[in-house]
């Protein structure tokens, strides 16, 4: 983008695929499944879907409308028979891709497995489902947060973008689009490659991504890494400008769970006045 290889951008399309297990196991049974006892899910999973508009947009969000519902992971849709516990005689567990041992207690005990139980052997794995959090039916826990959610945005610039975040996927990890216009940029991380397509020659490049680091691509590493280069700079208070950009994307999710809440466009100059009233009281 930084080359003009797509010209001005205009529209992001951006997409969270949470992936059906992986949503099953935070947002229904484990810690991000009450926005009451953590955050919304649009801030808990979705702050970096909305830094990552705010950085490839290159303007400051200017308005929010967003959609969304708890649809699926609710006691109405709860099978016939199907007990508040997976190991106690589920009649359907054949039936059900969110059978708990399905995921817990199989041969992998890293992540998501090594959350379930400090001790990874078999007879504690199961104890934890006969008695923790991650053992119960997802259709019999006390989750509130939507399992699919889509957000608008105007940035001051005129671009905009279109986000969705839903549960039901079968791969995780996110897609992108950006349209501009010269050309066309489209990213998926599970394939780790950016594909480059130029209208004016026909042409498309694919770029393959190596070396990915762990640690949700090597985010975490340099989140800490970054800040520690800006506590050892002397010019520290410029560069915790930095700060106030990851912050508005913050608030740009706080936002986006007011217009779902509310169904009303957001104004992110009224929403600032709003929270600093908030603040000052």
């Amino acid at each position: 983008m930084d080359e003009g290889r797509i010209g001005r951008l205009i529209l992001i399309q951006h997409n969270e695929n949470i992936g059906y297990w992986h949503f099953a196991h935070s947002y229904v049974r484990g810690n991000w499944r009450n926005s009451e006892e953590s955050s919304p899910i649009i801030l808990a999973k979705c702050c970096h879907d909305m830094d990552i508009m705010l950085w490839l947009a290159g303007s400051d969000c200017k308005r929010i409308s967003s959609f969304g519902t708890l649809t699926y992971f609710v006691k109405e849709n709860k099978p016939k028979g199907a007990p508040e516990r997976c190991l106690d005689g589920c009649p359907v567990k054949d039936e059900c891709p969110y059978y708990a041992p399905n995921l817990y207690l199989t041969e992998n005990t890293g992540w998501p497995t090594s959350v379930i139980s400090t001790d990874t052997s078999i007879e504690m794995r199961v104890k934890a489902l006969l008695e923790g959090p991650y053992g119960r039916c997802v259709f019999s826990c006390d989750n509130n947060v939507v399992d699919h959610q889509v957000v608008n945005l105007e940035f001051s610039n005129e671009v905009m973008a279109a986000f969705s975040m839903c549960a039901f996927t079968n791969k995780l990890g996110r897609t992108i689009k950006l349209m501009g216009t010269r050309g066309e940029i489209r990213g998926n991380f599970e394939k780790k490659e950016i594909e480059v397509s130029d209208f004016l020659s026909g042409t498309t490049e694919v770029v393959y991504l190596k070396n990915i680091m762990s640690g949700h691509g090597g985010g975490d590493y340099g989140i800490l890494s970054n800040f520690i280069q800006m506590v050892r700079d002397e010019n520290f208070i410029e560069s915790a400008k930095s700060l106030d950009i990851a912050l508005q994307s913050h608030i740009m999710a706080f936002a986006a769970e007011k217009s779902r809440i509310t169904g009303q466009i957001v104004d992110m100059k009224d929403y600032y006045k709003e929270i600093e009233n908030e603040t000052c009281v």
